[in-house]
Parts: C-alpha cells; sequence; structure tokens
C-alpha cells in the first residue's frame, strides 16, 4: 500500500473539511459518517463519496463499514483535521513572531548605536521599548505576580452560602450599578 495520489489526498481534506462543518452544524457522527461513506447504500445521500469511508471495502464489493465503525472514522476524520489545522496555524505564527523579531532587531541596532555613541536620552528611551517589545514577543518576561486584597489592604473574606434566597441577592447586588447621586 502506496501513499495516496495527489487526487486522493485533495478527496481526504475535503472529506476531513466536510466532516468539521457537519459537526460544526451540530450533525451527530453516525450522521456524518454515513454521509461521508463510500458506499451508496449506506451513503445518507445515495451517491459513493470520492475517497469516503469504507472506500476500499466498496471497491472490493465486500461488506460496508458498521454504524460503529462509521462513528469512529468520522470523529477520527474531525479530531485529525482539527490537529492539522492547529499545526498550520502555530507555524504561521512561529513564523510571524519570528518576522516580527527581525524587524525589532532591525530597529534595535541603529537606537542602541545612537545612545552609545551620543547619549541621547531619546534614543536610550527608544532602544529600552524595543528591548521590551522584543522581551514581551518573544516570552522572556516572567509571569507578574497578582494579590487581591480586601479593605484596608487585609485578607480578602469570602463567605459560602447554601441559602438560595442570600445567594440571589449577592447575585442582584453584583450585578447593579452604583447610584453616582448616592457617592
Amino acid at each position: 500500500m502506496g501513499r495516496p495520489s495527489r487526487a486522493s489526498r485533495a478527496a481526504i481534506t475535503q472529506r476531513r473539511a466536510d466532516a468539521i462543518d457537519l459537526r460544526l452544524a451540530g450533525v451527530d457522527w453516525l450522521t456524518i459518517g454515513r454521509k461521508l461513506a463510500a458506499d451508496p447504500s449506506i451513503n445518507s445521500d445515495g451517491v459513493a463519496y470520492p475517497q469516503g469511508y469504507g472506500v476500499e471495502k466498496y471497491r472490493t464489493k465486500q461488506e460496508p463499514p458498521s454504524d460503529k465503525r462509521l462513528i469512529e472514522l468520522a470523529s477520527k476524520d474531525v479530531t485529525k483535521a482539527l490537529l492539522e489545522r492547529s499545526t498550520r496555524l502555530d507555524q504561521s505564527t512561529d513564523a510571524m513572531r519570528q518576522l516580527m523579531a527581525e524587524r525589532l532587531e532591525r530597529l534595535f541596532f541603529p537606537m542602541y548605536r545612537q545612545a552609545i555613541r551620543t547619549g541621547d536620552f531619546q534614543a536610550v528611551d527608544r532602544a529600552v521599548r524595543i528591548i521590551e517589545r522584543a522581551s514581551h514577543l518573544l516570552g522572556l518576561n516572567r509571569p507578574v505576580r497578582t494579590e487581591l486584597s480586601g479593605p484596608d489592604g487585609g485578607a480578602v473574606q469570602v463567605q459560602a452560602t447554601t441559602d438560595l434566597a442570600e445567594l440571589e441577592r449577592l447575585i442582584g447586588l453584583a450585578g447593579r450599578v452604583p447610584d453616582e447621586d448616592a457617592a
């Protein structure tokens, strides 16, 4: 069994895109499996879907895939297609990040040189801002620790309740806009 032809790969890619579209539309796995089946006897449209599920069995006149197998194939297709899309997105994001880093590097050098040679404070400021932006872009900054505090800097008081009326009252208070005249 060799590598699928370009046309075959294109048909599989189309099948996966169709599977995603159907799933996004809320169609259940079995219906997707039947709609994208190669064998017209189980295909919900009554046609042979190109490179559909069970295509080899259909070509050799064997029994079509079971409902359970159609569900597995449809689910596997959607999972693979989403993974491929995610991988392509990650690759394009990485390429864009690299391009931006190179642009920042080009901008940095003249500002750095001017700051060092002349002591120009504006050039120093620009160089530092470029460094900050590059650090942020490349994820070099440490996470900032944020703490919440209660009144006067004390601990935040948490009160648990199982009283439904009290819970509704608190939800109502949380959603209420303060009256500006009362302040």
